[in-house]
C-alpha cells in the first residue's frame, strides 16, 4: 500500500514531466507556474488511494488522474479572474503576475491538457472515464455560475448553497474517488460507494474552506482572509446566519455585507456578527456531519479494512487542516 506522501510525490513528478508546446511559452509559462506553487494534490492522490484500495497496481492510473489535478488548477485560474483574487497559495495569481487575457488562454490550454492525460486511460475504461469527467466538467461550470449569481442575492437557502458547492467543489472530488476505484478494478457498485464517499467529503471540505476564509491565518491559509466577505460571496457562514437571524439581524447582516467601507473593517464587523450568533460552531457541526456520512460510505466499500487506512487518515486531515 502507498502512503499519501508517496502518492503526492508521484503526482508532482508526473506534473513536472508534462510535455509542453515550445512555440507557446507565453501561455505555457503561466501553466508551469500555477502547477509549481504548491497545492495538496487532493484529487489525484484521492484517486490513487481509491485505486490502491482495490489493487496493488496504480501505474496505469497515474497520468489520467494527473489530468484531474490539471483541470482543478484550470478552474482555479479562471475562478481567480472572476473573483479578482490577487493571491493563491501565498503567491500572486496568474492574471496578476501576467494579465487577464493570458490567464484565460493559459487556463484554456490546461483544460485541453487535462483531456490529453485522460485519453491515456486503458481502452476498456476510456469511454466511461471520459463520460464521467465531461459531465463533471460541465457541472463545475454550472456551480461557478451559481456562485456568482448568489453574490447578487440577499437570501440563499441552505439547499441552494449545498447544491452550488456540490457542483463547484464536491463533484470533482467525488469522481476522483470513483475513477480511481474503476482503475483499481472495482465494479460499478463499489465505484458508486466511492463516489458518495468523495461527494460527502467534498461538501465537508468546502465548508471547512468557508470557515478558514473567515477564521484562518492568512500566512498559513495562503490567500487573503475574509476574501469571501469582501467579494460578497455567500458561504455556509452567511447562509446559516441568515437562516437563524431575526428580521433585524438579517437586515444588519445584509447592510454589512453590501457596505463599501474599508475591507478590513467590513471583515471584522461581519466576523463579529457571526461570533454573536455562534455561526462557526454551526458550520463545524455541519462539516462533521458530512465527514461522518463520507466515512459511512467508505465503510460499506468491499475492500479490506487495512486498505482503507490511508483514505481514513486523509479524510481526517482535511477536516483539521489550516490551509
Amino acid at each position: 500500500m502507498y502512503t499519501q506522501p508517496e502518492l503526492k510525490k508521484i503526482i508532482d513528478t508526473s506534473l513536472v514531466n508534462l510535455a509542453y508546446n515550445n512555440e507557446s511559452e507565453r501561455l505555457t509559462d503561466p501553466v508551469k507556474y500555477v502547477l509549481s506553487i504548491g497545492g495538496k494534490r487532493l484529487r489525484p492522490v484521492l484517486a490513487l488511494l481509491a485505486c490502491n484500495m482495490y489493487s496493488d497496481k496504480i501505474d496505469e492510473a497515474v497520468i489520467p488522474v494527473t489530468g484531474l489535478e490539471i483541470f482543478h488548477n484550470f478552474t482555479l485560474m479562471h475562478d481567480d479572474i472572476m473573483d479578482k483574487a490577487s493571491v493563491r497559495r501565498g503567491f500572486p495569481t496568474v492574471h496578476t503576475k501576467w494579465n487577464v487575457n493570458q490567464a484565460i488562454l493559459s487556463g484554456d490550454i490546461m483544460a485541453f491538457m487535462a483531456n490529453d492525460c485522460l485519453l491515456q486511460s486503458p481502452p476498456h475504461l476510456l469511454q466511461k472515464v471520459f463520460r464521467i469527467f465531461n459531465k463533471t466538467a460541465i457541472e463545475v461550470c454550472v456551480g461557478q455560475q451559481l456562485d456568482m449569481d448568489f453574490e447578487k442575492a440577499t437570501i440563499v437557502s441552505r439547499d441552494e448553497y449545498i447544491r452550488m458547492i456540490e457542483l463547484k467543489t464536491a463533484m470533482l472530488i467525488a469522481i476522483s474517488a470513483r475513477i480511481g476505484a474503476l482503475f483499481g478494478g472495482a465494479d460499478d457498485r463499489e465505484a458508486d460507494l466511492m463516489y458518495e464517499f468523495g461527494r460527502n467529503l467534498g461538501l465537508a471540505f468546502q465548508i471547512r474552506d468557508d470557515i478558514l476564509d473567515t477564521y484562518g491565518d492568512k500566512k498559513v491559509f495562503g490567500k487573503t482572509t475574509g476574501g469571501d466577505i469582501i467579494a460578497g460571496k455567500k458561504t455556509f457562514l452567511y447562509v446559516k446566519a441568515m437562516e437563524i437571524a431575526t428580521a433585524d439581524q438579517k437586515k444588519k447582516l445584509n447592510e454589512l455585507y453590501t457596505a463599501g467601507n474599508d475591507p478590513a473593517i467590513k471583515v471584522k464587523k461581519v466576523t463579529d456578527f457571526y461570533d454573536q450568533l455562534k455561526i462557526r460552531a454551526f458550520a463545524e457541526s455541519q462539516m462533521e456531519d458530512y465527514h461522518g456520512t463520507a466515512m459511512d460510505f467508505l465503510e460499506k466499500a468491499g475492500a479490506a479494512a487495512d486498505r482503507k487506512i490511508e483514505l481514513i487518515q486523509m479524510a481526517g486531515s482535511l477536516m483539521g487542516r489550516d490551509h
